[in-house]
């Protein structure tokens, strides 16, 4: 599971990822590349961080 967020939700993500996975997340920064391309999955803003377990 990977959620790419912005600062105003990196709550919401890990909230809904420790639900639905049932263990802790990694919280990495977002490149420079990859804030081209995506925007947070809970609005349009830019994300900062993507919460992931890989």
């Amino acid at each position: 599971m990977k959620i790419h967020t912005c600062e105003t939700h990196i709550n919401r993500a890990l909230d809904e990822f420790v639900a639905k996975e049932e263990t802790f997340p990694s919280m990495e920064p977002i490149t420079e590349g990859e804030k081209l391309s995506t925007t947070c999955d809970y609005c349009e803003a830019l994300p900062v961080y993507l919460v992931t377990n890989t």
